[in-house]
């Protein structure tokens, strides 16, 4: 049967022992630099907002087009055959309002924001973003048309706010 140690020898460190300089540190701040890579799939989608375009990936298999676009089928787990763009239209799969900013501060303006459905995807596939251009979020509708608002294009970036946001298709 194994004994516990209920005492180590030697002395316990306290935080003004480090504080004090009763011990030996270094202090580094290192300099850091991050890259990363969004992956193949998800790097056509962001050229293609910089270009203003929406990229999906297609499955011939499924017959899905997938948007955002995906590296393999998740349904038969497969590659995807290619890029394909959608159309920059689609329908309100669902939305929020809400009167709580990012930094969770209370605002009087809501913020509106949708599951849109893009037209030239598959069922089911689409992104979520904001909705702009409504007086009124209660004349929002689920599967109501919408369109997108895009930045200049000497303002795009390649990131998803490339797009400003959907607004009401008349």
């Amino acid at each position: 049967m194994s004994e516990k140690i209920k005492h180590f020898p030697g002395e316990s460190l306290k935080g003004r022992d480090i504080r004090e300089g009763r011990v030996p540190t270094i202090k580094h701040r290192p300099n850091v630099k991050y890259l990363w890579s969004a992956g193949v799939a998800m790097s056509r989608f962001l050229e293609g907002l910089k270009k203003g375009k929406i990229v999906g990936s297609s499955c011939k298999k499924c017959q899905r087009i997938m948007v955002p676009p995906r590296a393999f089928c998740e349904e038969c787990f497969r590659p995807v055959d290619g890029y394909t763009n959608v159309k920059d239209t689609g329908t309100i799969n669902t939305y929020s309002v809400s009167y709580v900013a990012g930094d969770a501060s209370r605002i009087k303006e809501p913020i509106l924001v949708a599951v849109i459905d893009l037209d030239g995807a598959s069922k089911g596939m689409g992104i979520l973003h904001l909705l702009g251009e409504i007086d009124d979020w209660k004349t929002i509708k689920f599967g109501m048309k919408v369109k997108a608002v895009w930045k200049l294009p000497e303002e795009r970036t390649g990131t998803i706010t490339d797009i400003k946001y959907f607004k009401p298709m008349e």
